[in-house]
């Protein structure tokens, strides 16, 4: 059978939203952020101080996209931006302590969807859907 006749897009794009409302759901009762901003909070926490070109090319985002949801992460008190000495237009990201609580406050909901995953399929069926998605995304990028 092709693609089509299995409606595997259709299949992946219905899979991946129901799992991110589940799981902006979980985030937004407990630690106040949807998964994309969670997302961001752990990018600049691992990495301590990072440009948000950076992290938007982590995450595969348009830089201009992230930019509108830095600022609701700065509104809601969870990021700083930090001038960089010697360039005026350039901003370091940080995360507040605020952001700290926020980002440890999402890993017990992102607990509960991964458990969700693990019930849902085996081992083997989770290695051979994140290769078969390695793929995709890859595929897509064309």
């Amino acid at each position: 059978m092709s693609a089509s006749e299995l409606r595997l897009y259709h299949l992946v794009q219905l899979a991946a939203h129901r799992l991110k409302k589940a799981a902006d759901r979980e985030l937004a009762g407990s630690a106040g952020v949807t998964t994309a901003q969670a997302a961001v909070l752990a990018i600049v926490a691992a990495e301590g101080t990072v440009r948000q070109r950076r992290v938007a090319q982590l995450l595969g985002f348009n830089e201009s996209a992230l930019t509108a949801m830095i600022g609701r992460l700065r509104v809601l008190g969870l990021i700083e931006r930090r001038a960089v000495p010697g360039d005026r237009r350039a901003f370091d990201l940080v995360l507040s302590e605020a952001g700290r609580d926020a980002l440890g406050r999402a890993e017990k909901p992102f607990g509960r969807i991964n458990t969700a995953i693990d019930e849902a399929l085996s081992p083997e069926e989770q290695k051979m859907l994140a290769s078969c998605l390695r793929r995709l995304a890859n595929a897509g990028g064309r």
